[in-house]
């Protein structure tokens, strides 16, 4: 048997997905800004899609533009801020994703833009007060934080955070990729600027994403060519993916409710298992229900002389999982967001991550494959 439990980095396309986008590879070959009919046609798909997309959130058409994932829609965001709004100061934390760490450093040496790092706590909540405090200065702002962080699962209250960036003039993004999809978004309601999008988050295609930007933000090109996306984004369309992508977000917004629902029972039955099995086990970041991305676990297991070798070994009994993010594989660092929360890293620490076709089944023998793993390495 083998086991996916790494959906945080990745989830397997779905079937209907695939099915929507077959037709597209097959006949909608056409470049969307041709003026025949092969191009009118992709056009439409390309424009219903949008509808589509910006019914589910709530929000007009004209507010997304489609990307190639969520770390150009991250980049995007960050480098129009900057560069169209006159943002001299960043607001960010310490445990955000890459797309977002690595341009805040990239923008605070090239462009005079001065950073501060909000105070968290042991679990990567934000202290509100410490946002509050840095909020309070003349020089126009952006605060960069993520909806739920990809490797601890942690929360953080969107409508809390907008007005406060509202009471002080402030822009807000949310790199919301581990989100979208899994929770529902009234962008109606939601008084913010930025959120971002990666359609194999939940079971869309790579290469597919977008940027919400709301009507009232400036926005300029990232990518530069053609007068693709009304301007704002130069490159032939990804017809076929952004079709993948709308299929996904139909598939996801059909239940959503009963989506984490299953998946929450899941982590919580794990959580359950793991803390009857192990005496000296851990969990990092929220693992309450409200404050907590249901898609996530990260695990603090005992310590052990082979705990280098866990992945691994866990993978030759076939179950997949992470030590961390993915984009960061290979890396001799160790994670920056168990770092950023002063966690132990001298302890084996596993994310194991759902989507909604996890089985209790396939959880049982990833609980029963790790259990073996360290019967062995601890006997």
């Amino acid at each position: 048997m083998t086991v996916y439990l790494d959906n945080a980095a990745t989830t397997p396309i779905a079937p209907e997905v695939i099915e929507a986008m077959l037709p597209v590879l097959k006949d909608g070959f056409g470049n969307p800004s041709s003026t025949h009919s092969y191009g009118r046609n992709s056009k439409a798909l390309l424009e219903t899609s949008r509808r589509s997309i910006a019914k589910h959130l709530n929000c007009q058409p004209s507010e997304i533009i489609f990307t190639s994932g969520g770390t150009e829609a991250d980049n995007m965001a960050i480098q129009s801020a900057v560069k169209l709004s006159g943002v001299k100061h960043i607001i960010t934390s310490t445990i955000e994703h890459h797309a977002v760490g690595h341009t805040v450093e990239s923008i605070e040496k090239s462009d005079n833009v001065r950073v501060s790092y909000v105070k968290l706590d042991d679990n990567g909540t934000v202290d509100l007060e410490d946002l509050e405090r840095l909020l309070k200065t003349e020089e126009k702002t952006l605060v960069s934080l993520m909806h739920a962080n990809n490797e601890i699962a942690t929360i953080l209250p969107l409508e809390t955070v907008s007005k406060l960036c509202r009471k002080y003039n402030a822009l807000f993004h949310s790199d919301s990729v581990q989100t979208m999809g899994h929770y529902n978004f009234d962008l109606s309601k939601l008084d913010i600027d930025f959120l971002t999008c990666a359609g194999h988050k939940f079971h869309g295609p790579k290469g597919s994403g977008f940027l919400y930007s709301n009507k009232n933000t400036k926005i300029d090109s990232l990518i530069h060519g053609g007068s693709q996306e009304r301007g704002l984004r130069g490159g032939t369309e990804n017809v076929y993916g952004i079709v993948g992508l709308a299929k996904a977000m139909d598939l996801a917004y059909e239940d959503v409710e009963g989506h984490q629902k299953h998946v929450q029972s899941l982590k919580s039955y794990m959580i359950s298992e793991l803390t009857a099995h192990f005496d000296d086990i851990g969990f990092h970041g929220e693992i309450d229900p409200e404050k907590s991305l249901y898609t996530v676990l990260n695990v603090c297991f005992p310590a052990t002389e082979k705990s280098g070798m866990l992945l691994f070994t866990l993978d030759l009994k076939g179950v997949a999982i992470s030590g961390g993010s993915a984009c960061t594989s290979g890396a001799s660092t160790g994670s920056h967001v168990l770092r950023g929360i002063n966690a132990d890293t001298n302890r084996p620490n596993v994310r194991f991550s759902f989507s909604r076709y996890t089985t209790k089944e396939e959880i049982d023998y990833a609980l029963e494959q790790v259990k073996v793993v360290f019967e062995k390495t601890l006997a």
